[in-house]
């Protein structure tokens, strides 16, 4: 927290510095809820944006011991500083959450050779996983991201060079990227320089596609459809990656599973994700559906010690990666004065059934939202419940969340 402040106030002193030295330019100075601080230096040239957001929440949870589990908290406490360089094509990105124990979410410089293609290094949303993961937190359709998610992804940051473009063919759109990541999450570098990555690196691909056109002010951003698309947009994506030595169960961090070969030395599994998702918007009318998949290899040989003592059976890397299938998909509609009724129904399922202690359990889950929108997506009032069946074991939560966007 207190890097944060200084790194802020010294920004607004070189800010004032600046605008104090430059009496011909046009300087300014905004503020609009949802959007932040912007401050404007040399008629625009350069740009800096400071904002954040809450979601205070209230709610309970109920098991099949009809035990109930009341709780209260901020889910999420975000702090954000960016900023550009019009004429350097350059720009910046630092987000933190201070409702987590390591807050660092994002943390980015991108520049821009091309007006089509942007060059980011640094931490921040990786391209490798569904288009649930690729939107920010307070651009969700629900206060919780889906079991899909939240089954094969955590936090969904990682730090490496990402790599975007895009191509238009008439009103057709095709946006390619790639990534080389860590393969270990956000702050995969640990807590001091003994704390190391693990295995290789992470490699990843994204194409996603707009065959009737680039939607309305970005609102391919948001799941839901604010803008009331008058005609209909989609965009349909697909997303691989491939990590060489994965030492976690969702590939976003390092150390928390080991195997070795008959020498006793680190033999780190390789862990292959595969998605496909497609959203459509129109009149306010939305539609996402995603598909799932988590496989690994590179097992011949493992040890479940460094004695060489217990192989590694066939089904048994399913205890330690998180492998199988997943479908989520969410219907909702917006009105035009801001009332949302969202429904979501979700699904996943292990690569071997046979293994009891596998990460991926057989589990689905509906959600039914309701939703206050207010400023666009400024304010939101949203309350959601859902039950988590996993077989004998069934759970209802119920949720009421308050967003504010500054």
């Amino acid at each position: 927290m207190k890097y944060t402040l200084i790194f802020t106030l010294l920004t607004v002193s070189l800010l004032t510095s600046a605008q104090n030295t430059s009496e011909k330019n046009q300087n300014s100075a905004l503020f609009e809820l949802g959007k932040g601080l912007t401050i404007d230096f040399d008629n625009g040239n350069y740009a800096f944006n400071l904002g954040g957001m809450v979601q205070p929440s209230i709610g309970l949870a109920k098991d099949s011991s009809a035990q109930s589990d009341y709780f209260m908290n901020s889910k999420r406490t975000y702090f954000h500083i960016g900023g550009n360089a019009k004429n350097e094509h350059v720009a910046f990105f630092i987000q933190t959450d201070f409702s987590l124990s390591a807050p660092l979410l994002d943390a980015w410089v991108s520049y821009q050779p091309h007006k089509s293609t942007t060059i980011t290094f640094g931490q921040k949303q990786t391209i490798a996983n569904n288009r649930e993961m690729l939107l920010m937190e307070d651009k969700l359709q629900f206060i919780d991201r889906s079991l899909l998610s939240s089954s094969y992804s955590v936090i969904g940051r990682e730090f490496g060079l990402f790599l975007a473009t895009e191509l238009p063919f008439k009103k057709m759109i095709l946006i390619p990227q790639i990534a080389i990541t860590s393969g270990d999450g956000r702050n995969s570098f640990g807590v001091d320089s003994r704390d190391v990555d693990l295995g290789g690196l992470k490699y990843a691909a994204r194409l996603d596609f707009y065959p009737l056109g680039q939607f309305s002010d970005e609102n391919d951003k948001q799941i839901m459809d604010l803008a009331h698309e008058s005609k209909l947009k989609m965009v349909l994506g697909m997303a691989g990656s491939y990590n060489d030595g994965a030492s976690d169960v969702v590939g976003e961090g390092h150390g928390n599973l080991a195997l070795y070969n008959l020498l006793g030395q680190a033999q780190l599994p390789d862990y292959r994700k595969v998605y496909t998702d497609l959203l459509l918007k129109y009149k306010g009318f939305s539609f996402l559906g995603e598909y799932a998949i988590g496989t690994a290899k590179g097992l011949q040989g493992a040890y479940l010690n460094a004695n060489g003592a217990s192989p590694l059976l066939p089904t048994q890397i399913s205890q330690f990666l998180a492998l199988g299938t997943g479908l989520n998909t969410q219907l909702g509609y917006v009105t035009a004065s801001g009332y949302g009724a969202d429904v979501r129904l979700a699904s996943v399922s292990p690569e071997f059934d046979t293994n009891s202690g596998s990460v991926i359990q057989r589990k689905s889950a509906i959600t039914l939202g309701l939703t206050k929108y207010v400023k666009n997506n400024s304010l939101k009032l949203h309350a959601a419940v859902t039950s988590l069946d996993q077989g004998d074991y069934n759970t209802i939560q119920a949720v009421f969340m308050v967003q504010v966007v500054f």
